[in-house]
């Protein structure tokens, strides 16, 4: 009998404008399951000042720990990313949500100029050395495009925003527009990247979850639902983004 794929998973926080965005966490997390691996959830254990997702606004007075606030999505079934051994996982995925451009890396206020958490460092760079598959959604593929573009240069989507996507290029990285469900595979680099909320325009119309339904965006063939989104709302630290409906998750390529 072979032995499941097992999948790190790396979260930024609980809620979309300070940490992983929860429908996507949580639908990735089902999607892996579905498809028969396991997984293990993990983040770097470090403050920030979080968001009122009634209000939209920093609570400057507030802080917490991106570790903490990722539990609740995993139940407490979590790690310090500093803890993890890459090798002995087989994929990572990093959930969108504000977050992996707050916690996990500084994209939100610098852009080209940010910087990535050295956890998410170590442990994405190792992992792509041993040939590991990295799955980035939403707004995460600017973490790939901060790490591996300057040097490898690989193919990522951040959906159809044009102004992003001239920033993820001015790092080297090669943007290719997506819809919403669809996904970009880099097959040398092993890096697969998907819209996710972070596609402008309307609702895209199409199949199912877990992967049955989706191709990937340099082909043809039905994309999976999804949803209106604007991945510029991202960088802004006063946090226009409007209210969005829940998306769908993509999956990995075969391990």
């Amino acid at each position: 009998m072979p032995i499941a794929p097992h999948i790190g998973v790396i979260l930024s926080g609980c809620g979309v404008f300070d940490g992983s965005e929860i429908h996507e966490a949580v639908v990735t997390l089902l999607c892996l399951d579905q498809q028969g691996a396991t997984y293990q959830c993990m983040a770097p254990n470090r403050a920030f000042t979080p968001i009122n997702h009634l209000t939209h606004k920093p609570a400057e007075h507030e802080s917490r720990n991106t570790l903490v606030e990722s539990a609740r999505i995993a139940r407490g079934h979590i790690v310090d990313l500093a803890t993890v051994p890459p090798a002995q996982f087989d994929a990572f995925i990093l959930p969108g949500g504000f977050g992996a451009a707050k916690n996990l890396s500084t994209f939100a206020a610098d852009g080209a100029d940010c910087r990535v958490d050295a956890q998410v460092i170590r442990v994405l760079t190792e992992a792509h050395k041993l040939g590991k598959p990295i799955g980035f959604l939403c707004i995460a593929p600017a973490i790939a495009a901060k790490l591996f573009g300057a040097t490898l240069h690989p193919k990522i989507t951040i959906g159809k925003d044009v102004e992003t996507a001239a920033t993820l290029e001015q790092m080297g990285a090669r943007h290719v527009s997506c819809a919403a469900g669809d996904f970009v595979f880099d097959e040398r680099q092993r890096i697969l990247s998907t819209p996710e909320r972070c596609v402008s325009g309307h609702q895209q119309t199409g199949g199912q979850v877990a992967g049955t339904g989706a191709t990937d965006a340099n082909g043809g063939g039905p994309t999976r639902r999804g949803c209106r989104g604007d991945a510029a709302a991202f960088r802004q630290e006063g946090l226009s983004a409007r209210a969005e409906r829940p998306g769908r998750t993509g999956t990995f390529p075969a391990l």
